[in-house]
């Protein structure tokens, strides 16, 4: 908030002029009649200068106008209430309000599928933190590019194209219904037969040879499997802007190679490429046989990337058990020198059933994404039956999304059907039926109100709740920004929702009888529709006509 920043570098200038180090921080307060806290003070409790401050300190806030009344307790916690009548402005611009001083390119790369295997549960987490992450930090006002990272390369498409070899399959008649039977298939080959085990790994190395007729068949199989993982996405709400995969870097890895061993950054080892003494654990670049790993392919990744995009920043929306691949990743980047980036790791827990079990169909297998998503139009149909197709499927997205981001992406969660479709809990059903409520009673009313005349006095308790919780915004959109949560703002835009409800249903707005309180109810209104749009795009929620 601009008006919070002058006041912000007046405490701060106050505290530096006393010694103390500090840079203040708005946090929303735990006292209900108070809107925002500072905590600064209360480790400084014990400091000779305190009282000093303490006392100049509340010589700013009864000077500062946005401040209606404000606390310091004797433990030098500080509370403060906010004037409403000196925000109205900063209601209608909270898209700039948002946006940062030093903007960067980012890439997210998410989602992470592999050819030959539909999306699946497990995806789930990734796709929908990997999207709201994206537009959070595009709405900021960085530049943001999201890379799905096929996994279309290595072992695994090797042992498919063997299989295939084997059992006399045509890749170029190959249907995904067949593929996604046949990749199970060949895995479990793979573990249990040796000479099956050693075809595969001569078969992957003639890939990396580039072996034409390889490369034709390897291209059936992915384009067969790359559609059917578009048509998905597209169900579920989901684009990229790059579908780039370990086959694009492929060509990049033996001129990696030859440079790190140049710079004396690796050497073989028993026909395995190595890191030099210098780290420990040894950092594996290539297997004894010649094959690559994962990291090998991440690494040519990184060097694609710092070629031709020029990010500042990489985001990887992984699950939490690939940590220790992380942080063999970016202790090679380290130790590689390869340029200097900022790279993270977000990491996620995962999506079991109401039970708390691993979500399985009833043959053991891990559950579709296409199959989840059917459910739930159906479950949803069921409970409302007058809604078209697309209601049902924006709705369908909306519970897949919602029930995901609401919860701590650090923790696992259950998902519950009938806990999450229902309208009056804490839903992503409920939150588009207050925003469907809220759109239907401006449209009603069809009326333009000036702030100049919306009277803010004599506010019922419903409409100043309101009012003061849009104050929270910019603190829970940095929190989602700074610490890649977006929960934040799920559990957000549910208070808000929960708060223009109770405003609405205190009275019928239409029938108020005071044109001054009817107008200022719909210009709260107004602003609710605002921050709900914002929110629920910040989430990647697409908004619904009607319920």
């Amino acid at each position: 908030m601009k008006k919070l920043e002058g006041l912000k570098s007046e405490i701060d200038n106050l505290f530096k002029k006393n010694g103390l180090n500090e840079n203040i921080e708005f946090l929303i307060s735990n006292v209900e009649e108070y809107d925002l806290q500072i905590n600064n003070l209360v480790k400084h409790q014990n400091d000779q200068n305190t009282d000093y401050i303490s006392s100049e300190l509340k010589k700013i806030l009864n000077s500062n106008e946005i401040i209606s009344n404000f606390e310091i307790t004797k433990n030098y916690f500080i509370n403060l209430e906010l004037n409403i009548t000196c925000f109205i402005s900063y209601f209608k611009e909270i898209e700039n309000n948002i946006k940062i001083d030093i903007p960067k390119k980012i890439i997210f790369d998410y989602g992470g599928p592999n050819i030959g295997k539909p999306l699946h549960v497990g995806h789930l987490r990734s796709l929908n933190i990997g999207r709201s992450l994206y537009n959070i930090n595009k709405l900021a006002g960085n530049t943001v590019v999201s890379d799905i990272h096929l996994g279309d390369w290595g072992m695994p498409i090797a042992q498919i194209l063997k299989f295939c070899a084997i059992n006399t399959i045509d890749e170029s008649k190959i249907s995904i219904d067949e593929l996604e039977e046949i990749y199970p298939k060949a895995s479990k080959l793979y573990s249990e037969d040796v000479e099956f085990q050693n075809a595969c790994k001569q078969l992957s190395k003639d890939l990396n040879e580039n072996n034409q007729t390889l490369i034709t068949k390897w291209r059936y199989i992915k384009d067969v499997s790359l559609s059917s993982i578009k048509i998905t996405l597209k169900r579920l709400g989901h684009s990229f802007d790059y579908w780039l995969g370990e086959s694009d870097v492929n060509n990049l890895i033996p001129q990696m190679i030859s440079k790190l061993e140049k710079d004396k950054k690796i050497s073989l080892d028993q026909g395995a490429y190595v890191s030099n003494e210098e780290t420990d654990p040894k950092i594996l670049v290539t297997k004894s046989d010649g094959s690559y790993l994962y990291l090998t392919t991440d690494l040519a990744t990184v060097l694609n990337r710092i070629n031709n995009e020029g990010f500042d920043r990489t985001v990887y929306v992984v699950d939490k058990r690939q940590k220790l691949h992380f942080i063999q990743l970016f202790s090679s980047l380290k130790f590689f020198q390869f340029d200097e980036k900022e790279y993270e790791h977000v990491d996620f827990g995962t999506v079991n059933d109401k039970n708390g079990n691993p979500f399985k169909t009833r043959d053991g297998d891990t559950k579709k994404l296409n199959d989840l998503f059917n459910e739930t139009c159906d479950y949803i149909s069921k409970i409302n039956k007058n809604l078209d197709i697309e209601s049902v499927e924006v709705l369908s997205n909306t519970v897949l999304t919602f029930s995901d981001l609401i919860t701590n992406r650090r923790t696992d969660y259950k998902f519950d059907l009938d806990k999450f479709t229902n309208v009056s809990g804490k839903t992503g059903i409920y939150v588009q039926y207050a925003l469907v409520r809220a759109k239907k009673l401006v449209s009603t009313i069809q009326e333009e109100f000036e702030d100049e005349k919306i009277i803010l006095s004599e506010l019922q308790n419903e409409e100043k709740a309101l009012l003061k919780s849009f104050y929270k915004l910019e603190i829970n959109f940095q929190h989602s920004l700074k610490n890649n949560e977006p929960h934040h703002l799920a559990d957000y835009l549910y208070e808000l929702s929960n708060l223009f409800n109770s405003m609405y249903q205190k009275e019928n707005i239409l029938n108020e009888p005071q044109e001054d309180i009817k107008r200022r109810k719909i210009f709260i209104t107004n602003i609710f529709i605002n921050y709900s749009t914002l929110l629920m795009k910040a989430l990647g929620i697409q908004q619904v006509d009607k319920m």
